[in-house]
């Protein structure tokens, strides 16, 4: 409401301005209105002075003029009004006119001036800039040359001259004279620079600074055996100490003190350079006279400190203790031997000392086990709830059902059935581990049209291929020498370290039993962690996991002497021999080495490192066989490709546990059940179907008859038909080639080695093919 009222005011207020004369509405107003009074003759002057500039806020930086009714504002000369027309800014004339300024424009209120950069003038016109000449306008006193420069000058004098402390004068440069010429002999000056020169029997070498004594005996060839000395003029021949020069001036002969005086030694003479010593043999010292040799008695000889016996050694002495005493961290003081108490026992359950050595035993319900370390449960039957139907067998550390005579298993594995087992048939793509009773003890894993059984990390498979094991928890060093070449390739890089991985779970990591070392090797080699780097599998196995491929060349001995030399140190973890601990190398590669790999792998052999070598793809048989321990056959792997790493991880695993149980501490390779090497056919083992016995079955409807000689199956042939039963198992029975199951199994498998077979020759052909072209256009 207060808004409208004022509004009207205004409104009537403007209006009747506009009705005064032009001089009423100019005439500034009187203080007498301000304060609502007036003065004069007519009443009406009060209201037509309204000042509108004090009645309002108006905010004007300046000047605020009034309107009829409002107000303006207004700025100073020289400044110009803002667009909210009530602040005002400087009018920026340089940039609003054609200033003409050959320089710098700089405003100033109501105008501009013209302004020069430093070392310039304004000229007489006001505008236009002049450079400053100090030279011309100043008397410099320049010896040579005045040079004009940013606000003043500066003196210059010609090639060859310096100038002097007083900045004008000028003086002919020595440079001899300065320590800088880095002549060796003469500095001689020239009239822009400088030279140096030799003194006589010296030359100039190809730094034009340095000198070197002028080479007679190089020149000259002059013959002499030991040594050539330069003179001045001429050079002559020496002989080295111990030596005499011949009359000849050139030839040398040994001094032969011993032979030329009696020497009086009692067991060796051995001549100096410039006379003789007597020696005595090892074992023996010299006596006071310097020459006769008395047998050392180091325990007499020294303050020895043993507690029980001093024995003198070659060279020194040694203590020792009595039986059942060892020598403590001192080396002279004995204690009682407590066998347990050392901790490298390696029983499971309890250890007991007796006089001479231990004894393992284990808890009640347990039996020790054949290596004398390890339990097991006596009657695994007896503590579980197993289920069986009929009969329960123990087996191990496991059991597993058998069904009394004219009954066979279920598929469950618990219950029994009358009849003949038949193995089902499975189809393509169906999840046959959830389909079926398997039978794996750990772990099932679908392959293809059948399955696998795997087991948990410390336990490798078992005879049977269902069962598993524990793997023998004695002490081993093993270390892992991975080929990280570019022709390996990342994908298959990581089926490697799956590889590795797989290895590492089959073994009880911890510095008292397995300790495992890691390299890569490309064009160098890479530790990726050493013996004592880790004290579990799980931390082991992320360093794995984690492990970077190199990609480079393929420098497989240069691996190998990494290892040989550093990888089986003290320093990086291995036990000391004295302990027997195994010492294994498992090498791994996919081409052809750069380098030769026969000496390293010679080396490591003959230090008791077994060699196990694994090749896959392009890796050269005889480098393989050259790198793997004897006897090659159970220490070399190959596989054509990578799909079969699991199926050598297996056996490699099995391998290394069997040669734990085998060595008890000492490095022999394993006796038996290693995995045989491709290309070395061996005889039908039990449990192999006989492909000729198979073709005869009257139920089988042979298209396409395949002959095969007994001596001439590849043993991946042989494998293909490996029965999964073991030897003396209870499930074992005598092969019915007939029988539906193992007609399946052929089919199955003989298909899959034609697909195989198949794909070879494509790529073969395909190879072929572009060999061809090549040579086409070359």
């Amino acid at each position: 409401m207060e808004k409208m009222l004022v509004g009207c005011f205004l409104l009537v207020l403007g209006q009747t301005l506009l009705l005064l004369p032009t001089e009423a509405r100019e005439r500034p107003p009187s203080r007498s209105i301000s304060r609502g009074r007036h003065s004069g003759t007519h009443p009406q002057t009060a209201l037509l002075a309204v000042h509108m500039c004090s009645i309002l806020e108006h905010r004007c930086a300046h000047f605020c003029i009034n309107t009829p009714g409002s107000y303006v504002c207004r700025c100073k000369q020289g400044y110009i009004l803002n667009s909210d027309q009530k602040t005002c800014r400087i009018q920026d004339l340089c940039a609003a006119e054609d200033h003409g300024c050959e320089q710098l424009c700089v405003n100033v209120l109501g105008s501009f001036v013209c302004q020069c950069y430093s070392g310039f003038m304004l000229a007489e016109d006001g505008k236009r800039c002049v450079a400053v000449d100090y030279c011309a306008s100043e008397n410099h006193g320049c010896e040579h040359e005045c040079v004009n420069a940013d606000g003043s000058y500066f003196c210059r004098c010609p090639k060859g001259f310096a100038l002097n402390p007083d900045g004008k004068t000028c003086t002919k440069i020595d440079y001899c004279a300065s320590s800088r010429h880095g002549c060796q002999h003469e500095c001689v000056n020239t009239d822009e620079s400088y030279f140096c020169r030799c003194l006589k029997g010296f030359t100039l070498n190809p730094d034009k600074k340095t000198c070197r004594r002028i080479n007679y005996c190089a020149l000259n060839k002059p013959g002499c055996e030991h040594e050539c000395i330069n003179t001045e003029e001429g050079y002559y021949c020496r002989c080295r100490r111990g030596y005499t020069l011949d009359p000849n001036g050139k030839t040398c002969s040994r001094v032969d003190h011993c032979a030329q005086q009696e020497h009086g030694c009692e067991q060796l003479c051995l001549n100096t350079e410039e006379s003789y010593v007597c020696q005595c043999s090892e074992g023996f010292l010299i006596n006071e006279d310097l020459k006769t040799c008395s047998r050392a008695d180091y325990c007499l000889l020294s303050d020895h400190g043993c507690e029980y016996a001093c024995v003198n050694t070659d060279r020194s002495f040694a203590c020792q203790c009595p039986e059942g005493h060892v020598l403590r961290g001192d080396g002279k003081t004995c204690a009682k031997l407590d066998s347990c108490a050392l901790g490298d026992h390696g029983c499971e359950h309890s250890c007991v000392s007796n006089e001479d050595s231990f004894v393992c035993q284990c808890f009640e319900g347990y039996i020790l086990r054949e290596d004398g370390k390890t339990c097991r449960r006596k009657d695994v039957c007896q503590a579980v709830d197993h289920g069986c139907e009929h009969i329960c067998v123990n087996s191990n550390e496991s059991y597993f059902c058998k069904c009394r005579e004219g009954f066979r298993l279920a598929e469950d594995g618990k219950r029994c059935r009358n009849g003949v087992a038949h193995l089902p048939v499975f189809p393509s793509g169906k999840d046959i581990c959830k389909s079926t009773y398997h039978g794996c003890e750990h772990i099932c894993v679908n392959s293809g049209n059948s399955y696998i059984c795997k087991c948990s990390e410390g336990f490798v498979l078992a005879e049977d291929g269902r069962r598993c094991k524990r793997c023998t928890e004695g002490p081993i060093d093993l270390v892992f020498v991975i080929d990280g070449s570019k022709s390996l390739g990342e994908e298959n890089f990581e089926i490697v370290k799956q590889f590795v991985t797989g290895i590492i779970d089959s073994l009880e990591v911890s510095p008292k039993a397995a300790r495992v070392g890691l390299l890569q090797y490309s064009t160098q080699v890479r530790t990726e962690f050493t013996l004592r780097s880790f004290k579990s599998a799980k931390d082991m196995k992320k360093a794995v996991a984690h492990m970077k491929y190199m990609g480079k060349g393929s420098m497989t001995g240069l691996a190998l002497k990494h290892m040989f030399e550093r990888s089986f140190t003290q320093v990086e973890g291995a036990r000391p021999l004295s302990t027997r601990v195994p010492r294994v190398a498992i090498v791994f590669t996919d081409g052809r080495a750069q380098d030769d790999v026969s000496e390293w792998a010679s080396k490591a052999q003959a230090n008791g490192i077994t060699m196990y070598a694994v090749g896959v793809g392009k890796a050269i048989e005889e480098e393989l066989q050259e790198i793997a321990s004897e006897p090659t056959d159970k220490h070399l792997f190959y596989a054509e490709d990578f799909s079969t790493m699991g199926e050598i991880s297996e056996k490699l695993k099995k391998g290394i546990c069997e040669a734990l149980e085998d060595s008890d501490g000492s490095q022999d390779s394993p006796a038996e059940e290693l995995p045989k090497r491709i290309h070395q056919p061996t005889e039908s083992e039990p449990g192999t179907i006989n492909i000729r016995d198979l073709l005869s079955c009257s139920n089988f409807a042979v298209q396409h008859r395949y002959l095969f000689e007994e001596d001439s199956v590849s043993q991946s042939t042989q494998k293909l038909f490996h029965s999964t039963k073991s030897p003396g198992s209870p499930l074992e029975e005598k092969h019915d080639q007939c029988k539906c199951e193992n007609l399946i199994m052929f089919q199955n498998l003989a298909n899959e080695e034609v697909r195989k077979l198949t794909q070879r020759l494509e790529e073969m052909t395909q190879r072929m093919e572009a060999l061809e072209n090549r040579l086409r256009y070359r």
